[in-house]
């Protein structure tokens, strides 16, 4: 394969066809924006302008009705009314954790679910998003990967899990309504169902619509993709999206990362830390994050801490560990308290932060590594996960 070229999964991306009856307008970059009013009857010279009014209202308003657009005309309005729709994911249940996690389960085109959590912190809020419905990694420690891959998520479907989610937290401002700066929804983590970077081009333009400073106005420092290990994808990641980037990496032998994310065997360590070293963003200030899960006995010894720190000599970075979060069949057991600790005191020493993610939202399955849409949960039995783990 051509290592230049794009290495996504976009012939699953569905709906292909154009849409019968009204087009949604979620989704449109400005400049697709412009061209489809254009088609509907705009003139040329007007049309980016109000592709920019219309952008305004939806992304920085949250306005669903074309008929509370009031700086433009009431002929114009109708017009958009025939033609358009502002649609999002249907939200089929919303559930709370003890500890505040929001837990949503939305439908798609075609039927399909996934599933988006919102955390709460008491400075900041940040939204899990998916970018597939399913996954094709089939990671072994990770229940979303043990669904099969259906269908990439489209740009509409993306950042309509965030519009769903500032919905549910009344995040919309009120025209006339004094300025508010503070942010419930102030981060999101490309960490949800699926791996983005098999789904480059709509996550790109999905976030691009989410740092539009006209609408949603999120930073790129507050966006973050985590990957498996796409390794052709990831310089492109900081040329075209330019977020703060995340590593599944979970191990610290090609033996142990080949069994825990099997995407290992096409693109190994030494591959993957390549091209981390090369990441066109990395700096101090723009540290790239080391996501590592522990599981007991299988990658939480000392011995495994001081090779991590080896490894990742020479590239700013930040390890974030991630205590396993167990579902029904699971065939790996939770590191013990103790041992995380010592694991990442090893780190801190060798100075690197190392926080312990605190697990959020167990009670309704919302943890790192435990989504799965409901209506895809093929069960299958801890002996059948385990078997094609290779263990």
């Amino acid at each position: 394969m051509d290592a230049k070229a794009p290495i996504t999964q976009d012939v699953l991306t569905i709906p292909r066809k154009a849409p019968e009856g009204p087009q949604n307008l979620i989704g449109l970059s400005r400049e697709q924006m412009r061209e489809v009013l254009i088609v509907a009857g705009t003139a040329e010279k007007q049309a980016k302008m109000r592709a920019g009014q219309i952008w305004q209202w939806i992304y920085h308003w949250g306005t669903r009705d074309f008929d509370q657009m009031t700086n433009l005309s009431k002929d114009y309005r109708a017009m958009l009314a025939e033609t358009f729709v502002i649609e999002l994911p249907e939200v089929v249940t919303r559930q709370i954790s003890d500890d505040g996690t929001r837990k949503y389960l939305v439908r798609i085109a075609g039927g399909h679910e996934v599933e988006v959590v919102y955390i709460p912190e008491t400075d900041r809020g940040t939204l899990c998003i998916s970018s597939q419905v399913g996954c094709t990694l089939t990671c072994s420690f990770c229940h979303t990967g043990t669904q099969k891959l259906v269908r990439n998520l489209t740009a509409a479907e993306i950042v309509g899990q965030i519009m769903v989610a500032r919905d549910d937290l009344g995040e919309w401002p009120v025209p006339g309504a004094p300025r508010d700066e503070t942010r419930l929804l102030s981060n999101i983590v490309l960490m949800g169902m699926g791996e983005p970077l098999y789904n480059f081009e709509n996550v790109r333009d999905a976030m691009k619509i989410a740092m539009d400073p006209e609408g949603i106005s999120l930073s790129r420092r507050r966006i973050t993709l985590s990957t498996s290990g796409v390794v052709p994808e990831i310089a492109r990641t900081a040329e075209e999206i330019g977020c703060q980037l995340a590593i599944s990496f979970h191990a610290t032998t090609d033996e142990v990362r080949d069994r825990l994310v099997p995407i290992n065997k096409r693109w190994p360590l030494a591959d993957l830390l390549d091209a981390l070293r090369a990441y066109p963003k990395v700096s101090n200030s723009e540290r790239i994050t080391f996501e590592y899960v522990m599981l007991d006995g299988v990658n939480d010894s000392d011995a495994d801490a001081h090779r991590l720190i080896k490894l990742i000599d020479g590239i700013p970075a930040k390890i974030n560990l991630i205590p396993f979060n167990e579902w029904p069949g699971a065939p790996y057991k939770r590191s013990s308290n103790n041992r995380i600790r010592a694991f990442a005191d090893i780190i801190y020493r060798a100075g690197y932060a190392s926080p312990i993610r605190k697990p959020r939202g167990e009670d309704i399955m919302a943890a790192c590594g435990q989504l799965k849409s409901a209506t895809e949960r093929a069960r299958k039995s801890k002996a059948q996960i385990a078997q094609e783990a290779g263990l």
